[in-house]
């Protein structure tokens, strides 16, 4: 995939919208493309971080402690976080039954990219907009 089509998809996904398009290019020229046969773990939950992904084409099935929480198709990301705490996983993710291409972001390829302010500045921002939401879910819970 184009490095400037990569660059627009990562720019529709909330964790890398606030990132300029220069910085979402260097996100893309940092990716690798993976492809995953149908029923392939992506990753698997409590596994190490394999950092993010983006849906290029196929479908990913997501499970947490084995019950099926539902499907992602292309433009859909996951393992953003992780590529900031890198944390065991919190689900499995599994390639669909027409298999999985992704676009990959290692936490190694990415961590350089933090160094810059302005990139941490708009991840923060989207990471306690996150929270802010949550704490809004849980309020309304009580």
């Amino acid at each position: 995939m184009q490095e400037a089509e990569l660059a627009r998809r990562l720019g529709e996904v909330e964790f890398f919208s606030g990132l300029s398009e220069a910085t979402r290019r260097e996100v893309a020229r940092r990716t690798v493309q993976l492809t995953h046969r149908a029923g392939t773990a992506v990753t698997e939950q409590g596994g190490a971080s394999s950092g993010f992904h983006l849906i290029l084409s196929g479908s990913a099935i997501v499970s947490v402690a084995g019950v099926e929480r539902g499907t992602m198709e292309p433009g859909a990301g996951f393992g953003e976080i992780s590529l900031i705490d890198g944390q065991p996983r919190s689900a499995t993710v599994v390639a669909g039954p027409d298999g999985l291409t992704t676009a990959a972001l290692s936490p190694l390829a990415f961590d350089p990219l933090l160094d810059d302010a302005n990139v941490a500045k708009a991840l923060l921002k989207v990471v306690t907009g996150r929270l802010r939401a949550a704490e809004a879910r849980n309020a309304a819970d009580e």
